[in-house]
């Protein structure tokens, strides 16, 4: 996993364990650090940290009553959590989770490229993308921020080349092209917690029925 480049911001995994990123955020999150060895010892240093301030909190506070009891028995009664969903050929496994262990059923976004919508809820989108090699997306800019993390293949824009396991974070300051690199098609997790802003007039017209 030495190979991996561009990296989440130090910011984002502090938010992911805080539980504060949108939901389209944290499968990305999620499925980087599962692949990157720098991240996920970030992410288990902010957990760390997490745990320590908790238990700080905690003994500055008096409980009262039976407070103790009847937490201890909410915690007997909590659900027993799923195992972590194995790794599914290029899939990380919070992505082969949300494919439900299926194949990605694939469907066309115009030009050769090809996309599934895992998951959106009127603020933000998470999906995979299917970039032929050579094939440029439309150039665009943003409202928010747009997390690009590769699968398989690689892409390059203005900012430089994305490679398995990179992620690129656009912000709205960032108009680019991305193009997949010659060869083999590039496939991505796409997540955005707000609509992209396209600069030529068919990707505006098609972007209602793409919902990206």
């Amino acid at each position: 996993m030495s190979a991996i480049a561009h990296h989440i911001p130090e910011e984002m995994i502090a938010g992911y364990v805080a539980g504060t990123l949108p939901p389209a955020f944290e499968m990305v999150v999620a499925a980087h650090v599962s692949m990157c060895d720098d991240c996920r010892a970030a992410l288990e240093a902010h957990e760390t940290l997490a745990g320590a301030a908790l238990e700080a909190t905690s003994a500055e506070l008096p409980i009262e009553g039976d407070l103790l009891a009847r937490v201890m028995d909410r915690l007997d009664e909590a659900p027993v959590q799923a195992a972590p969903v194995p790794r599914m050929d290029i899939y990380p496994g919070p992505i082969a989770a949300a494919l439900g262990n299926q194949p990605p059923r694939w469907r066309s976004a115009g030009g050769g490229v090809r996309q599934q919508i895992l998951f959106e809820d009127g603020k933000g989108s998470v999906r995979l993308l299917y970039i032929p090699g050579g094939m440029a997306v439309p150039d665009h800019g943003h409202r928010g921020i747009e997390l690009t993390m590769v699968l398989s293949g690689a892409f390059s824009d203005e900012t430089g080349q994305f490679r398995v396991g990179d992620v690129e974070v656009a912000n709205e300051d960032l108009e680019h092209t991305p193009t997949a690199d010659a060869g083999a098609p590039c496939i991505c997790l796409a997540a955005t917690d707000a609509r992209l802003r396209f600069n030529s007039i068919l990707p505006r017209l098609a972007q209602p029925f793409l919902r990206i």
